[in-house]
């Protein structure tokens, strides 16, 4: 569907699904780790190198999947029916009344909102399912595993094609907050105009098949540039209070 002028006119809202519309403390990120590390292994590769492959896939590339289509040439909808696919998120994420009220009190005849991912689309939408904020989602832009040269977060590519899909001309009107830093820094080159750092500083989570504290390489005293952070999300009504309900 075209974008209409009241379309462009009107901010948009990029919500991170993982580890951001949920707490990391959910343990989502230890299963999914478990799970990669084993489709490493289902490759023939050694333990020690499938856990090294995996950390230096994830930090080069944004994802361990783009390292191995790249790389292995494997088939990215087998490594999502196997890995995203197999999480038991039923067991571990609950439906969020608190965050359902957050995006409904987000005023609609200001801003769209929609979910920016680095997961397939299935995955994504079975987690704004299980959190009962799916209806209040406008969309989602994901990564499009059936392409086996999908782009993702933080490549430039990603954040212009999501732009370009919701018809949004003027990234000074994009507000966006996700989990990584990387990925918020990306977007705010590209001229985003509100970015946000999710950080739960201080949680244990993993990331690229590692345990890592989150927060633990990030420094009070950095120059953020014009990033702000938060630790809950609820405090987004105070960060961006232009585009709530009054």
């Amino acid at each position: 569907m075209a974008a209409t002028q009241e379309d462009h006119e009107r901010c948009v809202v990029w919500l991170d699904v993982d580890n951001t519309l949920y707490s990391a403390s959910a343990g989502i990120s230890h299963a999914m780790g478990e799970r990669i590390h084993a489709y490493f292994v289902s490759l023939g590769l050694p333990d020690e190198e499938a856990s090294k492959l995996h950390h230096h896939y994830y930090s080069q590339y944004g994802l361990a999947i783009r390292g191995l289509v790249r790389h292995h040439q494997i088939d990215p909808l087998d490594f999502d029916r196997k890995c995203d696919g197999s999480l038991p998120l039923e067991e571990l994420l609950k439906p969020d009344p608190t965050l359902r009220a957050l995006l409904q009190d987000i005023d609609r005849s200001k801003a769209r909102v929609w979910a920016l991912t680095n997961a397939y689309h299935t995955h994504a939408s079975r987690v704004l399912r299980i959190l009962q904020v799916d209806d209040l989602i406008d969309g989602i832009v994901f990564c499009d595993y059936s392409d086996p040269n999908f782009s993702c977060k933080p490549e430039p590519e990603f954040y212009h094609n999501a732009m370009a899909k919701v018809g949004m001309r003027d990234p000074s009107k994009c507000y966006f907050i996700d989990d990584s830093r990387a990925n918020v820094e990306a977007a705010r080159r590209l001229g985003w105009g509100h970015c946000v750092h999710f950080c739960e500083r201080g949680l244990l989570h993993v990331e690229g098949g590692k345990p890592k504290y989150i927060g633990s390489d990030i420094h009070e005293e950095e120059d953020t540039s014009g990033i702000v952070a938060v630790s809950k999300l609820e405090e987004l009504r105070a960060v961006w209070p232009e585009i709530f309900k009054e």
